[in-house]
């Protein structure tokens, strides 16, 4: 096999697990660790906090395309995802997911006995939530609270109690952007999901009026987010930060319209990762005592 063959290979992987999605939520739990943090962060639980995430997230991906493959076949935005073309079999991708739940279950041996214990409903809700859209319009929430939960699975990681309300108000404000943004990215597949029976709020309601609900959502993150800092007893640095996050959720609104869905990449991407990031490093400059 040659390198380029190799290569090939390796991206068709990549691909199957949008890698580079990892920058939507590993950031939140992260953060949901540092604040947990209050006098010293370990960096041992730290770098298996990661290997859980990255365990979690890899077979919930590899267990979404492979559950969801007729209908990316069939999608003509989807279609040639690996899967779908056959440069994947499905097999193995459940292989992959298998391996790396296990992965996440090792890491979550090594953090507080509550994130071992806590892993099978983990496992189940991110095994289950891709057949939500077969179900209901809420499909987004499932998605989001997915996503929440990787706040809330950092916190504990570093040993937090959830009796801390600053930690619930993270993982709400994570939610509730999470879904925010998955209604935007839904928005593509109006017609596709109308003519598949598949819902949505897009589908269900209308691209209008979804993306009304998507920006009332994006408010209600931006508050949770105050409120979070509020309790955690956050700086001066952390609310600059939301400031920032508020206007580039504001401008990512801007972005789309019922007229105009072109731009829904750069929306869902470039400023979600943005945002992520940014509510990350503000939390860590405001404890970056926490490594002394």
């Amino acid at each position: 096999m040659n390198a380029s063959v190799s290569f090939k290979r390796v991206h068709e992987w990549i691909e199957l697990i949008k890698l580079e999605h990892t920058v939507f939520a590993l950031p939140f739990a992260l953060s949901g660790f540092v604040l947990a943090s209050k006098d010293h962060i370990r960096l041992d639980s730290f770098a298996w906090t990661i290997v859980a995430f990255t365990g979690a997230r890899t077979a919930a991906m590899a267990l979404n395309r492979v559950i969801d493959a007729e209908i990316d076949k069939a999608n003509p935005r989807t279609k040639n995802r690996a899967i779908p073309k056959g440069m994947i079999k499905k097999r193995n991708a459940i292989i992959l997911a298998v391996l790396s739940f296990t992965l996440m279950l090792g890491a979550a041996s090594q953090l507080p006995v509550l994130c071992l214990e806590l892993s099978p409903v983990a496992v189940i809700w991110l095994s289950l939530y891709s057949y939500s859209k077969r179900i209901t319009p809420l499909c987004h929430f499932a998605l989001g609270i997915a996503l929440g939960g990787a706040a809330l699975g950092g916190w504990l990681a570093a040993g937090g109690s959830l009796d801390n309300p600053s930690v619930w108000f993270l993982a709400m404000a994570v939610t509730f952007w999470v879904t925010g943004f998955d209604i935007i990215y839904a928005c593509q597949d109006y017609d596709f999901d109308k003519q598949k029976n598949l819902h949505s709020l897009p589908s269900d309601f209308g691209i209008n009026k979804a993306l009304q609900i998507s920006r009332c959502l994006h408010i209600v993150t931006v508050l949770a987010l105050v409120i979070a800092g509020t309790y955690g007893a956050l700086g001066v640095v952390y609310y600059l930060g939301v400031v920032l996050i508020a206007g580039a959720l504001f401008y990512e609104q801007t972005l789309i319209s019922v007229e105009d869905l072109s731009k829904v990449n750069a929306a869902f991407f470039n400023i979600n990762g943005f945002v992520s990031i940014l509510a990350f490093i503000t939390i860590l400059i405001d404890h970056m005592h926490c490594f002394g």
